[in-house]
């Protein structure tokens, strides 16, 4: 079965950031901007560590 999987780029200003694509090449998220590749790399493990089984939460607007 295929996965998803995170791209690391640089931003139009340099910054790092990653993306989150689903199996089928949807983008799904997309992160904040870092200074350097490993505060990026961190950012993924972070969101690997932090929310493999995330609450969702409906807000009203």
């Amino acid at each position: 079965m295929p996965h998803g999987k995170f791209e690391i780029y640089k931003d139009r200003s340099g910054e790092y950031r990653f993306r989150l694509k689903a199996a089928n090449g949807q983008t799904i998220a997309i992160g904040q901007g870092y200074s350097s590749k490993a505060s990026c790399m961190k950012g993924i493990a972070s969101i690997r560590k932090n929310a493999p089984d995330a609450e969702i939460i409906e807000i009203e607007f």
